[in-house]
């Protein structure tokens, strides 16, 4: 296993505008890698594009990203066991995910939040719902004033969670309640979310050098 640090360092020369972020994504790094090592889980909202961002973390952590991640040995006697020749080709297939929940998938809780209690809750609703203490939310705001995300973030805080907020240069309300602020040096929109991404990938690439040798 190599030191997730490669990944940072990485980032960091290939985005020289990212220079001023290298302590945040370390430490938005060690809050995330906390949470999975003590087998919770993260949460992660925005809106438009940065809703697309939140799948798009979701499913670099959920199945191999860089690395193949094969599963354990156990299970796989386990699939053969329950599954007989099926369940032995389901364990060369299957692969080992950090579990990631995007709060933007859900859409007839979504709608039904919206409907009947708030469309600023839309988020909100469900980090209390599926959130518990020592759970992490990465917070994805371009402004940092996104309502529905800052409300997820406040719930957050109040149900013992740490908050990683992905913003641009000024951070917004959603700073206030940031336990780690990762806010790209810029402030259009188009160049934030362009900014975000090397940041989200580099912090997964960590995270599966973490957890997955292979």
């Amino acid at each position: 296993m190599a030191d997730p640090r490669i990944h940072l360092e990485n980032l960091l020369t290939r985005r020289e505008d990212l220079q001023s972020l290298a302590e945040a994504v370390w430490s938005a790094y060690l809050v995330t890698e906390a949470a999975y090592a003590s087998g919770k889980k993260l949460l992660l909202c925005g809106n438009g594009g940065s809703a697309a961002d939140a799948e798009h973390i979701a499913g670099e952590l959920l199945k191999g990203f860089l690395k193949r991640r094969p599963v354990e040995e156990a299970l796989k006697e386990r699939l053969a066991a329950v599954g007989g020749e099926e369940g032995k080709k389901i364990a060369h297939l299957l692969q080992q995910g950090m579990p990631a929940v995007s709060l933007v998938s859900h859409t007839s809780v979504g709608t039904a939040v919206t409907n009947d209690i708030s469309g600023d809750m839309i988020f909100a609703q469900q980090v209390n719902a599926l959130g518990q203490a020592g759970d992490v939310l990465w917070a994805l705001s371009t402004s940092g004033n996104s309502r529905n995300v800052v409300a997820a973030a406040i719930v957050a805080k109040a149900r013992d969670m740490k908050v990683v907020a992905f913003t641009g240069q000024g951070g917004g309300v959603l700073k206030d309640y940031a336990d780690v602020l990762l806010n790209v040096p810029y402030t259009e929109t188009h160049l934030v979310q362009e900014a975000h991404l090397p940041v989200y990938h580099a912090l997964c690439a960590m995270l599966e050098e973490r957890f997955f040798a292979v």
